[in-house]
């Protein structure tokens, strides 16, 4: 059952989105080579603590840390640990916060120095993009289709691929609700789109072919070829003024 969201509602997911947005950015400032993931976790914890939010990825379905970082070839669900990052790796940042029972969810990639050919850069600027795309198609007298439309027909007009078997979703009062709002698609089809609908648009960008496959522990989803993959996401809200992105950072 997809449920729109009131105003007052709004009012708490951009709360939740601001906590998201600024918790994204100290980690992404925090990254240095020689760092071990874990240490990035415990940075996400106490930082959405300290701004009075839950952390909703530690114990979701029994994922055991705060945020996720999956880096070169894992594309989402990374789980921190003792892997130290290195010069040249492409990390992916996934991150949720509850606050006043709304959620906020978002995450960016990007190198630790150098990316380590042209090609990569490429695979970086054209995921963004292309969530800026799904974004721009989100409009209330639309369809669900449009959105994943705008985000396939870039990348791939780029030589990408976008991952099928993990897509975005609604949120409001739990991290995924209904509905389902998948990277491909057909302008056109699908849900209409209404006001007070609020979703989680992730394009998950894969430099090969879009096949996936979870690792030994559950969680990890990896490029089936190893190529490089990136990850873009953020929180939208839409009303007749167009989409509201609530995870935005400054």
């Amino acid at each position: 059952m997809i449920e729109l969201k009131s105003r007052r509602d709004r009012e708490k997911m951009r709360r939740a989105g601001h906590v998201v947005a600024e918790v994204l950015e100290i980690l992404r400032d925090a990254i240095v080579p020689g760092m071990v993931t874990r240490e990035l976790d415990r940075i996400a914890d106490r930082e959405i603590k300290r701004r009075g939010a839950i952390p909703v990825f530690k114990g979701y379905q029994g994922y055991p840390a705060s945020v996720c970082i999956s880096i070169n070839d894992q594309v989402v669900h990374g789980i921190p640990g003792d892997r130290v990052i290195k010069p040249g790796d492409l990390v992916s940042i996934d991150l949720g916060a509850t606050v006043e029972g709304f959620v906020g969810d978002s995450a960016l990639s990007l190198f630790v120095g150098s990316p380590p050919d042209d090609r990569a850069r490429e695979l970086l600027r054209v995921t963004e993009e292309s969530l800026r795309e799904g974004i721009a198609a989100a409009r209330v007298g639309g369809h669900l289709g449009d959105i994943g439309a705008a985000v396939q027909r870039h990348v791939e007009s780029h030589g990408f691929s976008v991952v099928r078997d993990f897509v975005g979703h609604g949120i409001g009062r739990q991290m995924h609700e209904d509905p389902q709002v998948p990277n491909y698609g057909e302008a056109g089809r699908g849900l209409l789109l209404k006001a007070g609908l609020a979703i989680a648009i992730e394009p998950m960008v894969n430099q090969g072919g879009y096949e996936v496959d979870v690792g030994d522990d559950g969680w990890t989803v990896t490029t089936r070829d190893h190529s490089l993959s990136a990850h873009f996401e953020h929180t939208i809200f839409l009303d007749e003024d167009g989409p509201e992105i609530l995870t935005a950072i400054s």
